[in-house]
């Protein structure tokens, strides 16, 4: 065996280096600026330790803060360990179990002698800060599993031992020491040192209880989270965008505007108020518009059906956890028997609408002139979500999609995928969104040949590419293994006003359901022939839609989704009867209008009213009266604008109309 290897750089130039190598060393035979810039390598495209060795020929780059996604998967992972030694510092008695990072930090769960507080963060992150600065390095060890496991048990660290258990026997563990005398069961990779981090790049940010291994009948942990970053900078914008995102909480807005409210008698499901139907009603309206201009037909399908229909579609072995199950006998209440007879058959509300539109498709026989046949629903579904993900409108057990299926030839496919791009461009741009367009390719457990699958993918790279949007400019990426278990598809990651992401769009291309479900056609030479069966949505479901809108223009709404568009109010008792009028007129005109004629002043009357994001107040007083006028107040600016009445009613109503109507 050769004593050297061949390293290949991202330039393409290959190094030789003495086998056992490490991506250390080859930093520090580029430059010395490189060397202290590395914080890990990443070799044949798994990120290692900058210290571990390299023992064959591979691709190796060199990660440094620039590579910003696997930079922050590594601090963010650090400052999880450092939490832990923090806490076990400070705290004697504390067991540790185990900590990830997160989307936007870290946190760990922890077994304290007493659960934490939030009194107890600033504590333990002055603990933590005095840990990075002492720049202990962060070394890495592998044992024999059951040395571990009885280390573990010698220590009292028994959440620890559990876990090294369930390992398989005679597996070499790895562990990672900080300093001399503190360490943690874990895969890596990590830094160097602690002091590779920015002792003022993270905050902790709160304490809730965990159950062990996530079960609740197991012990009560302590989850301490943290937020981390590469630098301070980060952090401070982070920090600003959490207060935003406070500000334009939709819960909190949805109830000062009076749009909507969520009770346990109905856990999962929204009790939409008029204003906030309101919002519905034009959004739909909006759709039914885009729709029918794309040659969709509208249907409407039933919310419960039998069992035996979701287990021919696949959906009872995948997705039974998340259906509501129902029999279809209700017992006799007066009857002592089981409540469910064991021969009782079953039904399930829907959880999505594609079986259901398969068996439209069916009703006829169909041919491949007929194709595509493009099927709409504004369907109301029901999911099983778990108690604890529910989320205002954002994550809820009953939600309506704009949902359409797509059946078409294999030669139709990539110019419908590519339409229903274009159509997706046009509506979120009308919403002012600028967005990412990924696709999600096969997962692990999945139904379909690898054939079905390639040919799936290539079509939609395909059709994405004739969109022109496989580009950096709109974020173009694919995820290995996140499509869904019976078709790839490609996801709309939409980006809010304050830089948050939020997928909602999808387009799947599925082969799998109308084989399942014996969907057919005649071709043109006269055998029956599988349509392709393309999933689409583009608001994702309204409630959720409605609750990104409402963050996104922190309920500022654009006047034509707008549930109250103006408000005419009165200074003076003796305008009570032209405030009247100009409301008339207002609703003549098409425009949602309400008169405010209480006896309060008009100061009071601008703020009640502002908070309740009217885009338009209508002042009207002695004087407007008697010359026919009205002075505009518009939302978040400062002066008023006087105006004839008439000439106010025409530029309200342009400011009304639908992006797609002017």
């Amino acid at each position: 065996m050769s004593e050297m290897i061949r390293l290949t750089l991202p330039d393409g130039s290959v190094r030789e280096m003495p086998r056992g190598t490490t991506g250390g060393d080859v930093a520090r035979a580029i430059g010395p600026g490189l060397a202290k810039a590395a914080l890990a390598a990443k070799v044949d495209g798994e990120v290692i330790d900058l210290e571990r060795p390299i023992e064959r020929d591979a691709a190796l780059a060199l990660v440094t803060v620039k590579d910003e996604a696997d930079a922050l998967e590594l601090v963010r992972h650090d400052f999880a360990h450092i939490l832990a030694e923090a806490v076990q510092n400070l705290f004697p008695g504390t067991q540790i179990t185990f900590g990830p990072a997160t989307e936007d930090g870290f946190y760990y769960d922890l077994a304290p002698v007493r659960p934490f507080t939030e009194e107890d963060l600033p504590t333990i992150e002055e603990e933590m800060r005095r840990i990075i600065r002492a720049d202990q390095p962060l070394r890495r060890e592998v044992w024999d599993r059951d040395a571990l496991i009885a280390r573990w048990n010698e220590m009292g660290e028994t959440f620890k031992a559990q876990w090294a258990a369930e390992l398989p026997a005679g597996d070499e563990i790895s562990v990672y020491w900080s300093g001399d005398k503190w360490f943690d069961m874990c895969r890596g990779p990590h830094l160097a040192s602690t002091g590779k981090l920015d002792p003022q790049a993270f905050k902790l940010t709160r304490v809730s209880g965990a159950y062990w291994r996530g079960d609740q009948k197991n012990a009560m942990l302590s989850r301490v989270y943290g937020t981390a970053w590469l630098n301070k900078k980060q952090l401070d914008a982070h920090l600003h965008m959490l207060e935003e995102a406070a500000k334009r909480d939709h819960r909190k807005l949805g109830q000062e505007m009076d749009l909507f409210h969520l009770q346990q008698e109905a856990h999962g499901s929204v009790f939409w108020h008029p204003k906030g139907y309101l919002i519905w009603r034009a959004l739909e309206a909006y759709m039914r518009r885009a729709i029918d201009g794309a040659g969709y037909r509208e249907v409407k399908t039933p919310q419960v059906m039998d069992a035996r229909q979701w287990e021919q579609s696949g959906h009872w072995g995948k997705y039974r956890e998340n259906m509501f199950v129902i029999p279809d006998e209700v017992p006799n209440v007066e009857d002592e028997g089981p409540i469910v007879s064991e021969d009782a058959d079953w039904m399930a509300l829907k959880p999505m609408n594609c079986p259901a539109h398969v068996l439209i498709f069916r009703q006829g026989i169909k041919s491949y002139r007929d194709l595509p046949l493009r099927l709409y629903e504004n369907g109301c579904c029901h999911r099983n979500e778990p108690h604890g993900a529910l989320h205002g409108l954002m994550r809820v057990r009953q939600f309506t999609q704009d949902d359409a299926h797509i059946f078409c030839r294999e030669d139709q496919i990539v110019e419908e995928v590519r339409a229903f791009c274009a159509l997706a461009d046009r509506i979120y741009k009308d919403f002012g969104f600028t967005y990412a367009i990924k696709l999600a390719l096969r997962p692990e457990k999945r139904f379909g040949s690898d054939e079905v699958w390639d040919k799936a993918e290539a079509e939609l790279r395909a059709a994405v590419a004739a969109a022109g949007l496989d580009t950096p400019e709109y974020g173009w990426e694919e995820l290995p293994g996140e499509g869904a278990f019976y078709a790839p598809k490609l996801e709309w990651h939409l980006t809010d006003a304050i830089g948050r992401t939020w997928q909602v769009g999808t387009i799947q291309s599925d082969r799998v359901l109308p084989d399942r479900l014996d969907a057919s056609y005649v071709g043109e030479d006269g055998e029956r022939h599988r349509p392709v069966m393309l999933h689409r949505a583009i608001f994702g479901s309204y409630e959720r839609f409605i609750g990104i809108l409402i963050e996104h223009f922190a309920g500022k709404l654009p006047m034509w989704l707008a549930p109250v568009q103006a408000v005419v109010a009165t200074i003076v008792s003796d305008a009570d009867g032209y405030a009247s009028e100009v409301v008339e007129k207002l609703r003549a005109a098409g425009l949602r209008a309400e008169a405010d004629v209480r006896n309060e002043k008009i100061n009071y009357k601008v703020r009640e009213h502002s908070l309740a994001k009217v885009p338009h107040l209508l002042v009207v007083g002695k004087r407007e009266a008697e010359e026919g006028t009205v002075a505009v107040r518009t939302l978040g600016e400062e002066r008023q604008k006087v105006m004839p009445l008439e000439e106010a009613i025409a530029w309200l109503q342009g400011e009304a109309t639908a992006p797609d109507m002017r």
